[in-house]
């Protein structure tokens, strides 16, 4: 087992030295600072303007600033892992040493991994001040930073698991942005067109006026009107953002809440939306202005009754994930082992 692991450590060092050496590599890096430090400066304008200190706030859009950066450049880093070394002739050099096919696949997946976490430890400092600042809990830092660190190893994953499939470094980039598109923007497509493709009838009753008597007592109240109108069913489709990399990293965090019991932070907002996604409309409605305590906004649940009564979907979320990764890495190295029954046409041995 340790000389596995000596392997995969041999193949992480050679990529990693070889990913850190280029000079863009640092410019890009400082090109991030310089636009989480200008995101941090105007969200404590605009929250001091607001008279709040708003840590939570910009801890959250931080976080959520790496992960959109991460899922950017990650696939750009991994999705010429193994395909680009064929180009260039070197694989076959290495596959001829004792290297063996998975410690060369884990070896290239764990030197994207660690490459996208440098954008992470790059924003640290930004963190430590918005945790200051905000005075959030262990358990919100330590699950966002968790998380988003598993989203950027299964983005890696992706990106090497492709670049093992597929021969040409190009197509394998795009593929890699395709799926990172179709778990961050398809699936809300999916969801918003599922949910607007269904739809049910609401039968509405109200009834607004009132009529008074000299003294302002009320006499008698204004006859009722019924109105029907169809309205989306999104509760037959929220299962379709639990692989969404965004939800899941806000439907994990534990939520923290104001005196109003409203969330504080981005990733409390975000799973708001998606919790109230799963409740069913109600398809009848009565408003009765001359009823004793009738009201517009009656009995309506406060955000944390919401999401307290509601389904977590996060952990489904990471499962489809790590399948979807965990499957391409196994067909890459499927795909690479050698020796190869079969080539396709045009491939570079050495």
């Amino acid at each position: 087992m340790s000389a596995f692991f000596s392997g995969v450590g041999v193949i992480f060092s050679l990529e990693l030295r070889q990913r850190v050496r280029s000079l863009s590599w640092y410019i890009l890096l400082a090109v991030f600072v310089g636009l989480i430090l200008m995101v941090t400066v105007l969200l404590s304008i605009a929250f001091l303007g607001f008279g709040e200190d708003g840590g939570g706030g910009i801890y959250s859009t931080i976080i959520y600033f790496v992960l959109l950066l991460g899922t950017l450049v990650a696939p750009a880093l991994s999705g010429n892992a193994i395909n680009g070394d064929r180009d260039a002739g070197t694989l076959a050099a290495t596959q001829v040493t004792l290297i063996t096919t998975w410690q060369l696949i884990l070896g290239k997946f764990l030197a994207a991994w660690v490459t996208a976490l440098a954008f992470l430890a790059a924003a640290v400092p930004f963190l430590i001040y918005a945790t200051i600042v905000g005075s959030l809990g262990f358990g919100t830092i330590l699950v966002s930073i968790l998380v988003l660190a598993g989203e950027l190893g299964i983005v890696a994953a992706v990106g090497v698991g492709l670049s093992g499939l597929m021969s040409r470094p190009l197509f394998s980039i795009v593929a890699s942005y395709l799926i990172v598109a179709g778990l961050s923007v398809g699936t809300l497509i999916a969801f918003g067109l599922g949910g607007l493709a269904v739809q049910t009838t609401v039968t509405s009753t109200s009834s607004y006026g009132q009529e008074y008597n000299s003294n302002g007592v009320a006499t008698s109240c204004t006859s009722s009107t019924t109105n029907e109108y169809p309205v989306p069913r999104f509760d037959l489709f929220w299962g379709a953002l639990v692989a969404n990399p965004y939800v899941i990293l806000a439907d994990a965090v534990p939520t923290t809440y104001d005196q109003y019991d409203q969330p504080t932070d981005l990733f409390g907002f975000i799973k708001l939306s998606v919790r109230s996604a799963q409740q069913a409309p109600e398809t009848v409605t009565v408003y009765d202005e001359c009823a004793p305590g009738s009201g517009l906004y009656e009995d309506r649940p406060t955000a944390r009754e919401t999401i307290e009564s509601t389904t977590p979907g996060w952990a489904v979320g990471l499962v489809i994930q790590l399948v979807l990764a965990g499957g391409l890495l196994i067909g890459a190295h499927a795909r690479t082992t050698t020796p190869a029954a079969k080539l396709s046409r045009g491939s570079r041995i050495a």
